[in-house]
């Protein structure tokens, strides 16, 4: 991201390099934060059969232990397909199809239901060890899923009902409802489903506020990348048009996020279940460690508000150190809040923008104090900002909109438009206070009418 302000620019930050503002998840208050927030919300938590396998996976249950014990909802939703390749290799069985998204035969479901019965025993166990209630259930009721492009599914199944009833007593109950990838029929007879679709299924019965996916990927990979954070338009388009840029290991996921999101459920995150910590990094903090999928409402440009001003205060205070901001004492900034606004991710704030208007001179604008987040940077951040200040400079009949820069100068003029101008173009009052300033910083002009 080309992040920049109105008096300077940051420059660029890796994805998982410390700065003031991370939030570190052994840090009590960091946690407490967002506590408010997710108290009493359901998170559906999709784990992939290798990550049980893995040693982080004790690490997990405890990371678990924490989030239910700050108040937040749990539905363990795991997967079997690391457990049916080993027990198909132990037992010299062929399978006909491991993930559940293909033709399951006898001999396939019987190992699926073995190594569910396994899986399930180990997510209880762990469960246990650090004092949760749980159950496993039959809460998911499937329907053969039937003949498809002439091949017979056997029993491969689609989920028909969700048992919501049963397992929001669970939960209302303090029980951890554990969810296996076994199915059941209207005859009572089992059928294999995927645990990627079945988390969808479950948070949109559940109305859950997230699914996080655990794997042993990193995020999302597009092009060979991680890409942190993907508006679920932009991953439909993707899936529709190129899918062979998303990596085939987490195809599945994509596809499900997309789905789970357009049935309500607003965020799906994706992450490696190996990480230590990880889960709780990705939930307690502004960067996570994953990659989030979003729908429409996740990220903002809103106007500032007084409650507000303690968040913008400490976001901007580094760049002011830096001297890429003028200092404004958090008094300062509640008098002039009407002149800000911010960009919400999650609702934090994660980069903001000041506009204000010249009473003499009614058709001049400036933009000022835009700075983003160094996680943020090289996502587009700081450019949304200025356009969408230009955007309602414009509305509110301004012709042309100005901004002073000492560091940044290039990022307005190469990025954003903006051409350099003589200080002479400024009105009697901002001029002397530039002058006072003795800052000497460049002025920069946009026509926006």
């Amino acid at each position: 991201m080309s992040t920049s302000n109105g008096t300077g620019q940051s420059s660029p930050s890796a994805p998982n390099s410390a700065n003031a503002t991370t939030i570190k998840p052994t840090d009590l208050r960091g946690i407490l934060k967002y506590v408010p927030r997710f108290q009493g919300q359901i998170f559906v938590i999709a784990i992939e059969g290798s990550i049980v396998a893995d040693d982080n996976f004790s690490n997990l249950l405890v990371d678990l232990a924490v989030l239910r014990s700050l108040g937040i909802k749990i539905v363990l939703v795991h997967g079997i397909s690391h457990q049916i390749k080993e027990l198909s290799v132990a037992r010299k069985i062929a399978i006909s199809n491991s993930d559940g998204t293909g033709v399951t035969d006898p001999a396939t479901l019987d190992l699926a239901i073995r190594a569910s019965s396994r899986v399930s025993h180990a997510v209880v166990e762990g469960l246990t060890q650090n004092a949760l209630k749980c159950a496993t259930t039959n809460a998911v009721r499937a329907l053969p899923l039937g003949i498809i492009k002439g091949v017979d599914q056997q029993l491969t199944g689609k989920v028909e009902r969700i048992d919501k009833d049963f397992l929001t007593e669970l939960i209302d109950r303090q029980v951890v409802p554990v969810v296996a990838p076994i199915a059941f029929g209207p005859d009572g007879r089992s059928l294999r489903v995927n645990s990627d679709l079945l988390a969808a299924e479950l948070a949109e019965a559940l109305q859950a506020t997230k699914i996080v996916y655990l794997t042993p990927a990193p995020g999302l990979e597009i092009d060979g990348e991680i890409r942190r954070e993907i508006a679920v338009d932009a991953l439909r388009r993707l899936l529709h048009e190129q899918p062979e840029r998303i990596g085939p290991s987490v195809q599945s996921k994509a596809v499900h996020a997309i789905k789970a999101i357009e049935t309500g459920t607003p965020r799906v995150h994706i992450l490696d279940g190996r990480i230590f910590d990880g889960l709780l990094n990705e939930i307690f903090s502004n960067e996570g460690v994953g990659s989030l999928v979003y729908g429409n409402d996740y990220a903002q440009i809103r106007k500032a508000r007084k409650s507000d001003v303690r968040m913008i205060y400490n976001l901007t205070r580094a760049a002011v150190r830096r001297d890429e901001l003028i200092f404004r004492s958090q008094q300062a900034l509640e008098k002039n809040i009407d002149q800000f606004f911010v960009f919400e991710i999650d609702e934090n704030i994660i980069a903001c923008v000041t506009l204000y208007f010249y009473p003499d001179k009614p058709q001049m604008a400036e933009v000022g104090s835009l700075y983003v987040m160094p996680f943020y940077h090289n996502r587009g951040i700081g450019r949304k900002m200025v356009d969408y200040a230009c955007m309602v400079a414009k509305e509110r009949g301004a012709t042309t909109v100005i901004a002073l820069s000492t560091q940044s100068f290039g990022f307005f003029s190469n990025v954003l438009g903006f051409e350099e101008a003589t200080k002479d173009i400024l009105p009697e009052a901002r001029l002397k206070l530039y002058e006072e300033s003795g800052r000497n910083a460049k002025v920069l002009l946009k026509r926006v009418g």
